[in-house]
């Protein structure tokens, strides 16, 4: 129960981290680059991690590198990149928290985690929680932002099964570091073909990439696989709720944004999910164990009689 606890404790690094990404690009990052800011977020983040973690792929790893990196890290970044854009921080995280029943419902054909009956209840309090703060408020709501958003999570939901699935055997920093690399490979090409040379960057917005790479990337998908190698998906992706939970805070308390009684009760509802879905002490059944040992206040069953010659 104690190391499933820790586990959840590092994969919390992963949402939280997720959910500053939100309030900083929306504030320090380029509007109208999408590509390129996602691209100097995946490829610093991935040229990082395989420093530290020299290891090339082998074998399938090249080209699931690529399938994830186009999916975790080019796909995944521009979407959030473009809902960062387009919609307040403490919406555009909020979306996301969807992603718990979006994962449990990709890992039971994938992964063969049948839900459980408390998992999708978590999730649908939290999916309460998250109709409470996105559709009280009192802004207008961007719907590209919102599609974007979801599109997000739908990505990457079925990305990150699909790296739960193939990389049980495969050193987690080694994998995050290829995924990452790759991904930013496709992002940096497609940036010079359609936005063309990235524009100047000033000090703030150069310490909010590496902001953005280093935490909300690097150490946080570091995190987020660890977890998901040790955890339930259900498990991990109630966690992930703690994501539209930071950026709800973000936004009310740094960005200035609104948070009436009603989205109040909303995160609330989210962070119940959160504490409800934490994995339960498992109970084993050995049979070896179950068979009736004579208490030491029992008398002894008398042995028969000794035999004697006549």
């Amino acid at each position: 129960m104690e190391a499933n606890l820790r586990w959840v404790a590092v994969t919390a690094v992963a949402p939280v981290a997720w959910g500053t990404n939100y309030y900083v690009t929306h504030e320090f990052l380029p509007t109208d680059r999408p590509l390129t800011g996602a691209a100097l977020r995946a490829l610093p983040a991935g040229l990082v991690l395989l420093a530290l973690r020299r290891q090339r792929p082998r074998g399938a790893w090249w080209w699931r590198s690529a399938v994830l990196g186009l999916l975790n890290m080019s796909v995944f970044f521009v979407l959030v990149y473009i809902a960062s854009q387009l919609l307040p921080t403490s919406v555009a995280s909020t979306v996301m928290a969807v992603a718990p029943l979006a994962m449990m419902l990709v890992a039971w054909p994938l992964m063969s985690e049948r839900p459980h009956a408390t998992h999708l209840a978590c999730a649908a309090i939290g999916l309460a929680g998250v109709c409470l703060m996105l559709l009280t408020g009192t802004r207008a709501v961007s719907v590209p932002g919102v599609l974007a958003s979801a599109a997000a999570m739908l990505v990457s939901s079925f990305g990150h099964i699909l790296t739960k699935k193939w990389s049980a055997d495969v050193d987690v920093l080694a994998s995050t570091a290829w995924q990452l690399t790759a991904g930013g490979l496709f992002l940096l090409v497609a940036a010079a073909a359609v936005e063309g040379p990235p524009p100047a960057l000033t000090t703030p917005t150069l310490l909010a990439f590496g902001y953005v790479a280093l935490i909300a990337t690097a150490l946080a998908f570091v995190a987020w696989f660890t977890g998901l190698r040790h955890l339930p998906a259900g498990t991990v992706g109630l966690t992930g709720l703690l994501n539209p939970v930071t950026g709800v805070l973000l936004g009310t308390t740094v960005a200035g944004e609104t948070l009436d009684a009603r989205q109040l009760c909303g995160l609330v509802l989210v962070l119940t999910a959160v504490v409800l879905g934490r994995p339960r002490r498992a109970v084993r059944h050995d049979s070896s164990r179950t068979r009736r040992r004579p208490r030491t206040d029992e008398c002894p069953a008398p042995s028969p009689p000794a035999r004697t010659s006549p």
